[in-house]
């Protein structure tokens, strides 16, 4: 299943370029079974939902300049696809990869290709569950990593790529190469 969450503005599809409006675009991309947030395991994930995330996305992106698009699917081939269209766009990304953090290399490929800065966010810390989601494929390809702060750690995602955007408009080296895979 696919959503855009919260009533966001996006065409079926999902894909927009850049725009020349006052907003600059962001998108904040959901793996699978993160659109059962607020029943699934909520000693572990909390008892907010996804839609009371993209809510508190939208809203802090808007107060930093942001338009926030806040997608979900648990289709591994369809996040590839919005990854690609962020790419094609310049479009910097919050990734909640989920499940697929721990063994899609297709997804890792698909971060790799990013020409904005893209943040890997997890509601739990994985390094302090169960081993097999120690391990991060998208970890070395992204800008960096936010995790174990419940639904914040999406916030701090967002307000780390503005503080990278405002360091690199006023002309600090925010990176060695385009991608940031230094």
């Amino acid at each position: 299943m696919t959503s855009d969450v919260g009533g966001g503005s996006n065409p079926p599809g999902g894909e927009r370029a850049a725009t020349g409006g006052s907003l600059t675009p962001l998108w904040v991309l959901n793996g699978p079974n993160l659109s059962r947030l607020g029943s699934r395991e909520p000693d572990v994930y909390g008892v907010l939902t996804l839609a009371d995330i993209a809510t508190s996305c939208r809203t802090l992106g808007a107060e930093l300049g942001f338009e926030v698009d806040l997608r979900q699917t648990d289709s591994e081939a369809e996040l590839v696809g919005w990854l690609h269209a962020a790419a094609d766009g310049r479009i910097p990304v919050v990734l909640n990869p989920a499940a697929f953090t721990h063994y899609s290399y297709a997804l890792r490929d698909a971060c790799a290709q990013r020409t904005a800065d893209l943040i890997e966010v997890h509601l739990s810390n994985p390094a302090a569950r169960e081993e097999f989601r120690h391990t991060s494929v998208i970890a070395g390809v992204a800008t960096g990593t936010i995790a174990g702060f419940g639904a914040e750690s999406y916030l701090l995602a967002i307000r780390a790529i503005a503080g990278r955007r405002s360091d690199q408009t006023a002309g600090a080296p925010a990176s060695a190469d385009p991608g940031g895979h230094s």
